[in-house]
């Protein structure tokens, strides 16, 4: 009966979690520098501990209806491949643990495409439900490729 550790986190209301150990730092919004000729989920780049660090709006990746960024925003910062990438999201607002018994695995009718990043839906108190995901398979594999090749 091994438990593991979420950061939780909003978008619209809704909540999602990210495993403790992939998460860098938790850090406030800043207005990214824009980047020409960058997907349009990428809001940009900011200064991220001297190096520069591309910005990912979830809730673009996730065609949500609403994409603005609340003034209050955070950033879930995660290494990947060597190298740190931002997620904007509307807030942290704090960790969780979960028994692996509380973990669902997605039902079989949700599309392949959601599928791929998120790896289970936590169940907290009977009511509510949070989604859990695996933010280094939000991307695909061309965009990860496009994320290397930005002169950045």
């Amino acid at each position: 009966m091994s438990e593991l550790q979420y950061v939780v986190f909003n978008l619209n209301q809704e909540e999602f979690g990210i495993d403790i150990m992939k998460v860098k730092e938790v850090i406030s919004y800043e207005e990214p520098a824009y980047i020409p000729n960058s997907p349009n989920f990428i809001e940009g780049v900011i200064n991220y501990r001297g190096k520069v660090i591309p910005v990912i709006n979830l809730k673009k990746r996730f065609e949500m209806k609403k994409t603005d960024i609340p003034a209050d925003a955070k950033v879930i910062v995660i290494s990947f491949n060597n190298r740190e990438i931002g997620f904007v999201v509307d807030d942290v607002t704090r960790t969780i643990r979960l028994r692996e018994e509380a973990i669902d695995s997605m039902p079989d009718t949700i599309e392949t495409i959601s599928r791929r990043f998120i790896t289970g839906i936590g169940r907290i108190d009977d009511k509510r439900l949070i989604i859990l995901l695996n933010l280094h398979n939000v991307l695909t594999d061309d965009e990860k490729a496009q994320i290397e090749e930005m002169e950045i």
